[in-house]
């Protein structure tokens, strides 16, 4: 008992030294300086206000189709009160009907009208959550189901710890 017990204790002294030792050392730093600068005059502040609100404006218009980021005005809702499921663990690393490998923890989708590549914006009717997909795989073949969705996408719309389907709003991408 008192050879278990000694080892177990060199064990949480040797755990002990190798933590320390992976904690980043604090160093000293000097004081900085400030920099002031000479306020600019209401007529430079104005011209400058107006450029940001046109170049926001012009970010606003235009988007990349392979950014996540989008308008409203560029999506076009198909289906309403729409069900939503999640893939099982057990098809990770199998091909897609794309030919795409599959990746739970991405944000993929299979449909089965959708051409693969288009984006799709599914929201959580009771929480207003909201992700965008991309179609890369064909089903659900569960009747019933409209929409399967990566684990990952469909937990950061459901509730938490919640398995099955839920009920979400369909949004087609629109093409610019």
């Amino acid at each position: 008992m008192k050879q278990i017990f000694s080892f177990l204790l060199c064990l949480l002294l040797v755990n002990t030294i190798e933590a320390q030792k992976k904690q980043p050392k604090k160093t000293k730093t000097k004081k900085t300086t400030t920099v002031v600068q000479k306020k600019a005059s209401a007529k430079t502040e104005a011209i400058q206000d107006t450029v940001k609100a046109e170049a926001l404006s012009k970010v606003t218009k235009t988007w990349l189709p392979d950014t996540l980021l989008a308008p409203k005005e560029a999506y076009k809702i198909v289906k309403n009160e729409a069900h939503a499921s999640y893939y099982a663990d057990k098809f990770t690393g199998r091909k897609t009907a794309s030919g795409k490998i599959f990746n739970n923890n991405g944000y993929t989708a299979a449909h089965r009208k959708y051409p693969f590549g288009t984006k799709l914006k599914v929201t959580n009717d009771k929480t207003g959550k909201s992700v965008i997909v991309t179609v890369t795989d064909r089903g659900p073949f569960v009747k019933g189901r409209d929409i399967d969705l990566t684990k990952r996408a469909f937990m950061e719309i459901a509730p938490k710890s919640y398995g099955g389907s839920i009920k979400v709003s369909i949004a087609e991408l629109a093409k610019p």
